[in-house]
């Protein structure tokens, strides 16, 4: 049975930073793996991508230079480093694992997902 499990969401300044985590069990940290969030009110969007070919990475335009994703094979747990955050980041924050090898972006392209960690940014 696959579970994502995340934690590390909170509250914090505009400017401020947080560590996602997405503890990960019954399939591998190394397969294709993303970050998703929604906000109150808006539809769920991609924010951060790790492909199993080769760990490249891709974002989402508004998070680049921001955000970084990266994961700890050992501890099966992916990561979501979130830096300069800011009020729009605020949302509801949530793993996905993918059967797709390149870069899946969209929502369809992932087969399992977490039930999400609320981040709030503060101005």
């Amino acid at each position: 049975q696959v579970q994502l499990v995340e934690s590390g969401g909170g509250l914090v300044q505009a400017g401020g930073s947080l560590r996602l985590s997405c503890l990960v069990s019954g399939r591998s940290v190394n397969d294709s793996m993303g970050w998703f969030r929604q906000a109150q009110g808006k539809e769920r969007e991609f924010v951060a991508v790790r492909s199993r070919l080769g760990g490249a990475t891709h974002y989402t335009d508004s998070v680049k230079g921001r955000f970084t994703i990266s994961r700890d094979a050992a501890k099966n747990t992916l990561y979501l480093q979130m830096d300069k955050l800011k009020p729009e980041d605020t949302a509801v924050y949530v793993c996905a694992a993918s059967d797709r090898v390149i870069a899946p972006l969209r929502e369809i392209d992932y087969d399992d997902w977490g039930q999400g960690t609320q981040v709030t940014v503060s101005s």
